[in-house]
């Protein structure tokens, strides 16, 4: 009896499908995504004990001057948070960010103040807290875009969780901009005063401080009748936020 004999089928290499760009594009933005993480955790947890050498803003201001065809010039020295008075601690508190010590980085009730003047046409102090200024200053860029405010709020979180109060303060009080060229709490006090930070008197911490919101527009001494109001103000205010503790 005859055998049948059947031929082998070949086996045929089995075709990979290409990868769509759309499947390359979702790895290569999780990839940015994990680097970003990491880059940020990492920095949020060197200047928890690493004093920050400068800021994008010293930089963009540098650049501007540059293109202006002015000096390029700052002046920035840091000082550990217990050479500086309490005094200018007290001052920014109650100028910039009255429930700095009981908010977890946001203030809630004041951003919604603020958003709602603006939605009148009226400008007010921001809702931003001193933390939420202190990741702005250290991590980011200036500007109102969604990316930028979204960022911020990312980093806030971070620095509250992994720096807590005190700290934040001491970057912020080092880091930012108290006058023309001029960052943090030693450079400004120098600069205004001719002394050194820990000696600020109550109404020259409200000096400086009263001018943080256009810090190269007004002048902490020989002031404008508006920065003089200003630095009564605080300093009433400075008598009720009592004693410190972080």
């Amino acid at each position: 009896m005859a055998t049948k004999i059947t031929p082998r089928k070949s086996r045929q290499p089995v075709k990979k499908e290409p990868t769509s760009f759309m499947s390359k594009l979702t790895r290569f933005i999780f990839k940015i995504f994990l680097w970003f993480l990491g880059l940020s955790l990492f920095f949020v947890v060197l200047f928890k004990f690493v004093p920050v050498p400068f800021t994008p803003l010293m930089v963009i201001r540098g650049i501007e001057n540059k293109v202006a065809g002015k000096e390029v010039f700052f002046s920035h020295d840091w000082e550990p948070i217990e050479n500086i008075s309490m005094n200018l601690q007290k001052a920014v508190i109650a100028s910039e960010d009255g429930t700095f010590l009981k908010h977890n980085g946001f203030d809630f009730v004041a951003m919604q103040k603020a958003y709602k003047s603006n939605e009148r046409g009226r400008r007010i102090k921001g809702g931003s807290t001193i933390s939420q200024q202190t990741a702005k200053n250290v991590f980011l860029w200036q500007g109102r875009s969604y990316l930028r405010k979204g960022l911020e709020a990312y980093f806030t979180v971070l620095i509250e969780i992994i720096w807590g109060k005190e700290r934040i303060m001491e970057v912020y009080l080092n880091s930012i901009e108290m006058g023309n060229g001029v960052y943090g709490a030693q450079a400004a006090t120098e600069h205004w005063y001719r002394k050194n930070a820990s000696s600020l008197t109550p109404i020259q911490a409200a000096g400086i401080a009263a001018i943080l919101p256009n810090p190269r527009k007004y002048s902490a001494t020989s002031s404008s009748s508006y920065i003089n109001r200003r630095k009564a103000k605080i300093v009433r205010v400075m008598r009720q936020v009592g004693k410190i503790e972080y």
